[in-house]
């Protein structure tokens, strides 16, 4: 049994000698006051010392663990701990002193697993399971491990307003939101994940907060600047040493207080100064050395050198390639509106990105309005990039949140993916795709009065230059973010048999990469890719130990001619012999040569 607990400069810190420290940034507030709620009767108020650059302090034995508080400014104004580590009554009610070091773990053996072994497994905590929550998560690791995920990633669990949200609308980074679960259920999954082999990742949101509940502005609006400006307002300013001393903490609390395994970092693109992600990725490796941790970017920029560095000095391990998804997208479903439309050619730029990993790489976006995009990708290695045929944004961003499912031909979809979980790049699943999953995953939210009514227009805004709804009354029919039939519609019909025919083509495929490809994985270098007409690729690459991997894929209606000897097939997404000389339509075909 081992207990662990990440020392934090501010918030509520249970000390050596029992009693608990309570720190708060407030540049902007001439006095804070300790709203201590006890069990009966009003909050009790602590007057709390003034100390240099803005800090507000108070060491106390009236307050233990399970205590609820709250901050009052300036004698009115009361608010929760901005680093709450728990929010029981959701983001507006008091915050909870929490004794991180009170779990015992039994993970003591457990030093994470390498990057090269991961297949990842993306999941929203309040859908993925008919309790929504992380005992419902936990209840599912068995079937995980046996489809051979290593890895899930959670979406957000910072708390949020409501009961039901993606979690990109948290405003308490620090505190797991309460409709999932305590702090130390989360800790019993993550626990039982490592006990499974499972790594367990983290989708955290350091550009911006939710638009309800974020108390800051009220004694810290130094927070932000109004300099910048980002989609969600004011960006944060990652100048100040406060700010990021905030964020860099806060990673640092997941990993160590909850050892996650790694961090998703969500839409880094929208934090302005970039030297904050390396300052934190450069603490995190120096700090974190006795296991694998695993950083991971969101990043429109496509930026390589975020990803570059030596072992012990590497940035970010990896980052979610929508180039490659993109461009299998638009092979699949014919589209071409929004994004899709920088994805013109898009078996020549699927080429692309099987042998450099980005297709965008420094070529003017004509949906970016003709500005560049990428810089070259080419040197770096395969697993630098995680590929994906669907996650929460590709199918929830859409109107009607469509799965690929319902809008791909099947023997397409199963060639793409045989394609995505044999290449050696690093694979991510959404929830529900390895059976087929037919239920869409919509976006939801749990606003009330008139934040409500401007995430609904807003959201029925979005989509009005698209074709399809322009028109007004068809715009009306998107579903109302707001609306508890949302949430519901977004819940997956589980099938946990895996002998069906989706999940037996991923539970084989994933048995075939762990045992041929994640071994020889690492130091793999393309060997070049190339287009087959307007919708089939091939690709190859040298692997560590000399053999040859070759995938060729066709995602079009007619079969074509292709001539590769001498090479034994590995698996095909249809179970046809390859006959040397032709690629059948809605076809994956795989082989490996071994010296």
């Amino acid at each position: 049994m081992t207990r662990r607990r990440h020392d934090m400069p501010f918030g509520a810190e249970l000390t050596a000698s029992g009693q608990v420290r309570f720190r708060l940034w407030a540049p902007a507030a001439h006095e804070v006051e300790l709203m201590l709620h006890e069990e009966a009767g009003k909050p009790r108020p602590l007057k709390m010392s003034a100390q240099p650059d803005g800090w507000f302090e108070l060491v106390t034995g009236e307050a233990h663990s399970g205590s609820r508080y709250r901050y009052r400014i300036d004698g009115k104004t009361e608010v929760p701990d901005p680093a709450s580590r728990s929010n029981p009554d959701d983001i507006h009610g008091p915050s909870e002193v929490i004794d991180s070091a009170a779990f015992e773990w039994d993970d003591d053996a457990w030093r994470g697993r390498p990057w090269h072994e991961a297949v990842v497994y993306e999941l929203h905590v309040g859908t993925f399971s008919s309790e929504g929550t992380f005992a419902g998560v936990e209840k599912k690791l068995d079937h995980l491990a046996e489809l051979g995920i290593t890895a899930i990633e959670l979406m957000p669990i910072a708390d949020f307003p409501g009961k039901h949200n993606w979690g990109y609308d948290g405003v308490l980074p620090y505190a797991p939101d309460e409709v999932y679960g305590t702090p130390e259920q989360l800790k019993t999954l993550i626990d039982a994940a490592h006990g499974l082999g499972l790594m367990v990742f983290l989708d955290v949101v350091y550009n911006h907060f939710g638009p309800d509940g974020n108390y800051l502005n009220a004694y810290a609006s130094s927070f932000f600047t109004a300099d910048v400006h980002t989609p969600w307002g004011n960006a944060i300013d990652f100048t100040r040493r406060q700010v990021r001393r905030f964020f860099i903490e806060n990673a640092l609390y997941w990993l160590n207080d909850y050892h996650f395994d790694g961090l998703r970092f969500d839409a880094v693109h929208a934090i302005f100064d970039a030297t904050f992600l390396t300052e934190m990725a450069g603490e995190i490796r120096r700090k974190i050395d006795d296991r694998h941790v695993h950083l991971v970017l969101e990043n429109e920029k496509n930026d390589a050198a975020m990803l570059t560095g030596s072992p012990r000095e590497q940035k970010f391990d990896a980052q979610w390639t929508d180039d490659w998804h993109h461009c299998l997208h638009v092979l699949l479903t014919g589209e071409n509106e929004g994004y899709y439309e920088d994805f013109f050619n898009p078996a020549e730029q699927l080429a692309r990105c099987l042998s450099d990993g980005f297709a965008y790489q420094g070529e003017p976006s004509a949906h970016a309005g003709g500005k560049p995009r990428g810089t070259a990708s080419a040197h770096l290695p395969t697993t630098a990039f995680v590929i994906c045929l669907q996650n929460h944004d590709q199918i929830g961003n859409r109107a009607f949140g469509e799965r690929l499912t319902v809008l791909a031909e099947p023997q397409g979809l199963r060639a793409a993916a045989l394609l995505l979980l044999m290449t050696p790049q690093i694979p991510m699943l959404f929830m529900g795709e390895e059976w087929g999953e037919e239920s869409p995953f919509l976006f939801f939210t749990d606003h009330h009065d008139e934040l409500a009514d401007a995430i609904r227009n807003g959201r029925r805004k979005e989509f009005a230059h698209f074709p399809a709804f322009s028109d007004p009354e068809r715009r009306e029919q998107i579903p109302d973010p707001n609306a508890a039939e949302t949430y519901r519609q977004s819940i997956p019909q589980w099938r946990n048999d895996l002998s069906g025919q989706v999940s037996a083509l991923y539970a084989n495929a994933l048995q075939l990469r762990a045992q041929h490809i994640v071994p020889r994985l690492k130091g793999t270098v393309s060997s070049g890719a190339r287009a087959l007409g307007e919708s089939a690729v091939t690709a190859s690459w040298r692997m560590a130990d000399g053999a040859k991997l070759s995938i060729a894929s066709n995602f079009g209606r007619r079969a074509m001619d292709f001539t590769l000897s001498g090479e034994p097939l590995l698996v095909s997404s249809d179970a046809q012999k390859y006959d040397g000389a032709t690629l059948p339509a809605f076809t994956t075909y795989v082989w490996l040569h071994c010296p």
